[in-house]
C-alpha cells in the first residue's frame, strides 16, 4: 500500500457541522418549535446539561441567537428567549408580501410547468404534513414553496434577503400554523398562487401572494396581541 493510500485509510473526515453548528440548530429549533417560549430564562448551567457541550460553547450559541433576533440579555436577568414585538412583526410581514408578490408574479410571467411541478409538490408536502401534525415538517415545506418561487425564476439576491428573515419568520410562523383551521386555510391560499402560476396571471399571483401574507400577519398579530401582558 503506498504512502498516500495509507494516509487516506487513517484520515479523519471532517463532520458535516461542527459541534457549535448542531448546538445551534438545537437551541433554535427549541425556540422556534416552543420548546423554549418568549420569555424562559435560558440557563447556562442548564443548557450545558441539556445539549452536552461546553459552556464556552454554550456561550457562542446565544450569542449568535441574540444577533438572529431569537435571544435577549436582559441586565441582572441573563439572556431569555426574546419577546416576539408585534411592530416587528408587521415590518417582517411587509417584506414578506413585497418580495413574495414580486416573485410570484415573476413565476407566472415565466410560464414553467417546471416551476408549477415544484411548487405543488411542496404544496402536497405542507398538506400531508399537517395531516400528520408534524409541524416542523410544515416550516421544512413551506420554505421550500418560497425557495422554489425565488430561485427558479433567478431572484437569489430577493431570496438571500428572504433568508436574513428566516429565523424570525419561522418564530411566526411556528404560530400562525398552529392557529385553528391554518391548516386548510394555508394551503389552500398558497394553491391560490400556484394556480394563478400556472394560467401565467401574473396580477393575479402577486395579489394572491399578498392576500397569503395579509392573512398570516393578521393571525400573528391577533395571538402576539393576546400574549402581549397588559399595561
Amino acid at each position: 500500500m503506498s504512502g498516500a493510500l495509507k494516509d487516506a485509510a487513517i484520515r479523519v473526515e471532517r463532520p458535516a457541522k461542527t459541534l457549535r453548528e448542531l448546538a445551534l440548530d438545537k437551541v433554535r429549533e427549541a425556540i422556534v418549535n416552543g420548546y423554549f417560549r418568549p420569555g424562559d430564562r435560558l440557563v447556562e448551567r442548564d443548557l450545558c446539561a441539556q445539549l452536552g457541550v461546553s459552556r464556552t460553547v454554550v456561550r457562542e450559541v446565544l450569542r449568535h441567537l441574540e444577533s438572529e433576533g431569537l435571544v435577549a440579555n436582559l441586565p441582572n436577568k441573563g439572556p431569555i428567549v426574546a419577546q416576539l414585538d408585534i411592530e416587528e412583526a408587521k415590518q417582517i410581514y411587509e417584506i414578506r408580501g413585497a418580495l413574495e408578490g414580486m416573485a410570484a408574479r415573476l413565476c407566472a410571467e415565466r410560464s414553467s410547468p417546471e416551476i408549477v411541478a415544484a411548487l405543488e409538490e411542496s404544496l402536497a408536502g405542507i398538506r400531508n404534513s399537517y395531516r400528520d401534525n408534524d409541524m416542523a415538517a410544515v416550516l421544512a415545506n413551506t420554505s421550500s414553496f418560497y425557495q422554489t418561487l425565488f430561485t427558479m425564476v433567478d431572484r437569489h439576491v430577493a431570496w438571500g434577503v428572504v433568508n436574513l428573515l428566516t429565523v424570525r419568520i419561522n418564530h411566526l410562523r411556528s404560530m400562525t400554523i398552529k392557529t385553528e383551521g391554518r391548516g386548510v386555510e394555508g394551503p389552500a391560499q398558497m394553491s391560490k398562487i400556484v394556480d394563478a402560476i400556472r394560467r401565467g396571471d401574473g396580477e393575479g399571483a402577486y395579489r394572491a401572494a399578498m392576500d397569503h401574507v395579509a392573512a398570516a400577519s393578521a393571525i400573528a398579530e391577533a395571538v402576539l396581541s393576546a400574549k402581549k401582558p397588559a399595561e
